[in-house]
């Protein structure tokens, strides 16, 4: 589709007192799903956050990497169990994740973002004891409940000017490393940031009150109401603790938390800086 000048224009006017909403304001955006894998989605993604960055916003991605781990410990011969959605994690195990969050995907995501024209550095939740976490579930193993978070080293990278590029595997005193789910990871960092907006990017386009209808997505939601949506069924299996994710992060001091569907091409612009917004926005009343 070709864009007249004009017309450039007017959507640059349109969008700058979004743009003025956010600048200096610090987003922090949840990334994974399709969005992860499809490189058209995370070419997308990866200008989104440049764009942001370059008019002002302060722009904290936050990675998981669950399939990628999965596919690594396959090489290995390693089978994947999983309880209750949460991964069994060995110590082999935790150590592929560590490899391949920390490693592959971050200093990909990095890479990408350096040769789009922004200015990037990665993070992991072990840097500077940033993510402290203990055994969440003797079960589990190596999977992580956050006990701390300190976002120091955070600030330090924003305030130098690059987009810090996080991934969640966490740490305790005694040397042990854990994997955190990247949800609550992102929730408990955007609350300890008091960050503008927390954006969490999925395979689906919000809350839907019949999730075969795409039509019937819920735009806002306050915490307050959440409870109810639980208990009606509303929001049910593997949204639930998305949604506890997003409600948390109100509690903890983010001001608004949007869940948006990652699938769609610049769906962090569309979110950020139009009206309309695409997902569905959580609030405190």
């Amino acid at each position: 589709m070709k864009i007249s000048n004009a017309d450039r224009a007017r959507i640059l006017v349109h969008a700058l007192p979004y743009i003025q909403k956010y600048t200096g304001k610090i987003i922090v955006v949840k990334y994974g799903g399709n969005a992860m894998i499809d490189e058209h989605l995370k070419n997308s993604v990866m200008r989104d956050m440049i764009l942001l960055s370059l008019v002002g916003v302060k722009v904290v991605l936050v990675h998981g990497g669950g399939p990628e781990i999965t596919e690594m410990l396959s090489k290995i011969g390693k089978e994947t169990q999983f309880v209750n959605g949460l991964r069994v994690t060995d110590r082999e195990t935790v150590e592929v994740a560590q490899m391949v969050l920390s490693g592959k995907i971050n200093k990909s995501l990095v890479n990408l973002i350096q040769n789009m024209g922004g200015k990037a550095l990665g993070l992991s939740g072990v840097d500077g004891h940033m993510i402290e976490a203990k055994v969440k579930d003797e079960a589990l193993g190596f999977v992580g409940d956050i006990t701390k978070v300190d976002v120091q080293p955070i600030l330090d990278v924003i305030d130098k000017g690059y987009i810090p590029v996080v991934s969640t595997i966490g740490c305790d005193n005694e040397g042990n490393i854990y994997n955190i789910n990247a949800d609550t990871a992102a929730a408990k960092i955007a609350g300890e940031l008091h960050a503008e907006a927390l954006i969490s990017m999925t395979d689906i386009s919000g809350i839907l009150r019949d999730k075969n209808d795409p039509e019937t997505l819920i735009p806002k939601i306050s915490v307050e109401e959440a409870p109810a949506l639980i208990a009606d069924g509303t929001i049910n299996g593997g949204m639930i603790p998305k949604v506890e994710c997003c409600v948390n992060a109100i509690n903890w001091g983010v001001h608004r938390v949007f869940i948006i569907d990652g699938r769609v091409s610049h769906s962090i612009l569309i979110e950020t800086l139009t009206d309309e917004g695409i997902g569905t926005m959580f609030y405190k009343s």
